[in-house]
């Protein structure tokens, strides 16, 4: 069986002053009005974990900032 270990990591909003993810009452969801600069951010963030084995599970995004959601699997 698989084991996994989980990480959760919070990222302040100074980081992403203006990414917004957002989601419609229709339930269509998408980033909106996203400057380049914070979109890189987000993207070195996912690529720092990536590179060390974590996959992203979930992210939630609230005014403060954004909690990211990780698992690894654990090596025997």
């Amino acid at each position: 069986m698989k084991k996994f270990e989980h990480r959760i990591t919070k990222h302040l909003a100074g980081e992403f002053d203006s990414l917004v993810y957002f989601c419609t009452e229709s339930g269509e969801c998408k980033l909106k009005d996203v400057p380049a600069n914070e979109s890189e951010a987000l993207e070195r963030v996912l690529n720092e974990y990536g590179a060390q084995g974590w996959e992203l599970v979930n992210v939630a995004f609230g005014r403060d900032g954004l909690v990211a959601f990780w698992k690894r699997e654990l090596g025997d």
